[in-house]
């Protein structure tokens, strides 16, 4: 069964910048895209960052020249820096990888306070 782990979130200041890790274990077909998406406290899960294995990659109007999205396709994995965040950044964020099967992360949260 493939494995989804994530890793890299925490608390941090406005202003600073966290790095997310996300990789799965294997993948039985091609990943054609991975990508990442947030839920804050009481708001539904919203979509931040997708890039494809053309290397296309688009971002929410919210994070758009503050985030990058970064895909090892070969190693499975793919990666979020985060740049000069803000308290409204605040939420659990998953990644999800999608071959021939949607995978998700567990989650990893993410506080932005000072």
């Amino acid at each position: 069964q493939v494995q989804i782990v994530e890793s890299g979130g925490g608390l941090v200041q406005p202003g600073g910048s966290l790095r997310l890790s996300c990789a799965a274990s294997y993948s039985t077909s091609q990943i054609v895209i991975m990508g990442w998406y947030r839920q804050a406290p009481g708001k539904q899960r919203e979509w931040v960052a997708t890039i494809y294995n053309t290397g296309i990659t688009n971002y929410a109007d919210s994070v758009k020249g503050r985030f990058t999205v970064i895909g090892d396709f070969a190693k499975y994995s793919v990666y979020l820096q985060m740049d000069s965040l803000k308290p409204e950044d605040t939420a659990v964020y998953y990644c999800t990888i999608i071959s021939a099967t949607q995978y998700w992360g567990q989650g990893t949260q993410v506080t932005v306070s000072s």
